[in-house]
Order: structure tokens, then C-alpha cells, then sequence
């Protein structure tokens, strides 16, 4: 659900990263510890992007190369978060079912915090802050949008019938992962979030 210093990171895999991927990974980790903190202080709303840049030292130009929109210090960039998540489904041996190929897909989706700690702040302001949240559910829903093909195309019988178990599979999937992860945030981040879903999975499927 949410990148920002991994996002960097991710550009850098396969080679060594240079002084100046270094220098991008510091530069957005200290912009999204600042805004984490401000919004944690002040509210997400009540909290402008100037302010941000203001205690973070930089221009609100340079913060927008990191991040697109204030949103993003939060819920990250949704064309990173979809890549990911179509990637990890492509990856997936063919004779992995569609709920298997989710949870692996959502496992992914999870390195994309740099920290459980850095998760738990992210998933608080989400939960409590109505825009966030809005905009959040519009992603998920998008995101379900991109990864149906892929998943249509893995079923056993691609006619009508499998097209709706294949959606009315990943629509339970995700709603069972937002109930994971709103569980976990009620907790104060105890346990883990695939448990939790795991749990939650298996309560639906009986």
C-alpha cells in the first residue's frame, strides 16, 4: 500500500547503488519522517505541504520529485504499489490457486514499508483521516481493476462463470486484507498482518 524510501530502493535493485541513490534514499526518508510526525502532531488535513518541506529542509519542488502528491507521503505512489502486486502475481507458478496468488501478492505488497513501525503510522492516518481513507478505498478498487485480467487469465475455465468467481474472489480477498490490517492498527501493531489475515480468510471460507 505504500512506498516512499523503498520506492528508491526498488529502482536500485539488481546494481550497486551510487553516492547519489544514496543521497535520494536519505533525502526521502528524512521528507516522509517529517511528514509522518507533523501529521501525527497536527492532523493530515491540518498539515500543509509547505510545512512539510519547511521542516524537512527542502524546496516543496524537490518534495514533489519524491513524492507526486501530499497524499503519497501516506499512501504512496498507486503505479508503484500496482507494478508490484502485478509483478508478484506473474511470478507465481501457474498450478498456484487464485487465493494463493493474492496472499502472495499481497505479501509483497507489504516490503514496501520501510518498517513495521513506519507501517503502523501510515495505516493509523489512513483509518482516521476521511480523505485518506477515500482515497484509499479508489485504489484498492483500481488496483483490483488491473490485477483481474492477469487473475482471469490463470482460471481453469475462462467463460462467464469463472470470470465472476475470479472477481468475487479477489473483491473477498482484499476486503479480508482490509480487515487484517484494521485489526492490526486496533492493536497497536501487535502480531502480524498476513496472521491476520490468514485468520480472517479461513473465518470467510468456512
Amino acid at each position: 500500500m505504500t512506498q516512499g524510501t523503498n520506492d528508491t530502493a526498488g529502482r536500485t535493485a539488481g546494481r550497486t547503488p551510487t553516492l547519489w541513490d544514496r543521497t535520494r534514499q536519505l533525502a526521502s526518508q528524512e521528507i516522509l519522517d517529517t511528514a509522518l510526525r507533523l501529521f501525527a502532531q497536527q492532523g493530515y488535513d491540518e498539515t500543509t505541504v509547505a510545512q512539510v518541506a519547511r521542516e524537512a529542509g527542502v524546496s516543496q519542488r524537490t518534495l514533489f520529485r519524491y513524492f507526486g502528491t501530499k497524499e503519497d507521503l501516506v499512501g504512496g505512489s498507486q503505479e508503484r504499489f500496482v507494478a508490484l502486486l502485478t509483478q508478484a502475481v506473474r511470478e507465481q507458478p501457474l498450478d498456484t490457486d487464485v487465493w494463493g496468488v493474492l496472499r502472495a501478492a499481497f505479501e509483497a505488497s507489504l516490503s514496501l514499508h520501510a518498517s513495521p513501525e513506519q507501517a503502523l503510522e501510515r495505516l493509523r492516518l489512513v483509518h482516521r483521516t476521511d480523505s485518506l481513507r477515500a482515497a484509499y478505498l479508489g485504489k484498492r478498487v483500481r488496483c483490483q481493476e488491473e490485477l483481474l485480467p492477469l487473475l482471469e487469465a490463470r482460471a481453469p475455465s475462462p467463460d462467464t462463470e469463472g470470470a465472476l468467481r475470479t472477481r468475487a474472489v479477489v473483491a473477498t480477498a482484499f476486503a479480508v486484507l482490509d480487515a487484517a490490517m484494521a485489526a492490526w492498527v486496533e492493536g497497536d501493531g501487535r502480531g502480524d498482518i498476513l496472521d491476520l489475515y490468514d485468520q480472517g480468510l479461513a473465518a470467510v471460507r468456512k
